[in-house]
């Protein structure tokens, strides 16, 4: 926010009301009055159904709801872990949310009409967001056609068939691709990349899901991209 404020992106009036509206908590109760959750953590199956059992607990108000920005997850495994699945819905936002304007909306089986205008709601009148909507499959829309193109990246460089560089000029240069295939990778994070990956070839069981070796292989020894300071390129932190 100051980094906007400085860009003059930002009134400083802005910055300190939306600093003024945050608060921070590690207690679950602390949720029993909310109208709206969105759950973003880890992209680990196991580890958000956990945290959508103790929202089910918590959260009071039936009509309340619950969100993940889960970007591959399929909604129905999550809204099953509660008692009110028709209150369950995926709000996937994309990374940098506050310069990306899209929002998908998954709906599941079971989730209610009332859940879907709040979310739309929420996402389009409060945060001026552009939403689109997503059957409930792994991957929905935007990773079920991405991931199989950073994996094909993957793939070439794994191959040797191109190098790094000429993998991710060739897309930006000419696809006009704001970046290349890789260093998005190392935007997303090569352990998230892994997970999506890993959720979609569990659906689909279709090889162009499947994980390469390459990528395992760099989870494993901790290069994630950016915020580790190293996967397909280097940073300096």
């Amino acid at each position: 926010m100051q980094r906007a404020v400085r860009s003059g992106k930002l009134e400083a009036g802005d910055r300190d009301r939306a600093l003024e509206a945050l608060r921070f908590t590690t207690d679950w109760d602390a949720f029993v009055d909310r109208q709206l959750v969105v759950e973003a953590v880890t992209e680990a199956e196991g580890l958000k159904v956990d945290v959508f059992r103790e929202l089910d607990r918590v959260v009071a108000a039936s009509d309340a709801v619950l969100a993940s920005n889960t970007s591959s997850i399929p909604i129905m495994k999550l809204a099953m872990a509660t008692a009110r699945p028709a209150a369950v819905i995926g709000l996937h936002f994309f990374n940098p949310v506050p310069v990306l304007n899209l929002v998908e909306i998954v709906t599941s089986l079971l989730t209610g009409p009332e859940t879907v205008e709040t979310a739309e709601g929420f996402a389009v009148g409060q945060l001026g967001k552009r939403t689109i909507r997503s059957q409930d499959r792994a991957g929905f829309i935007v990773n079920a056609l991405l991931v199989p193109y950073l994996l094909s990246a993957i793939r070439m460089l794994e191959s040797g068939f191109a190098s790094r560089d000429d993998i991710d000029a060739g897309m930006v240069e000419g696809c006009a691709h704001p970046m290349g295939p890789l260093a998005l990778v190392d935007l997303i994070g090569l352990d998230t990349t892994l997970a999506v990956a890993q959720s979609l070839y569990e659906e689909f069981k279709e090889p162009l899901y499947a994980p390469p070796p390459l990528l395992s292989r760099m989870v494993e020894a901790g290069l994630l991209g950016r915020k580790t300071g190293r996967g397909f390129y280097e940073y300096g932190h």
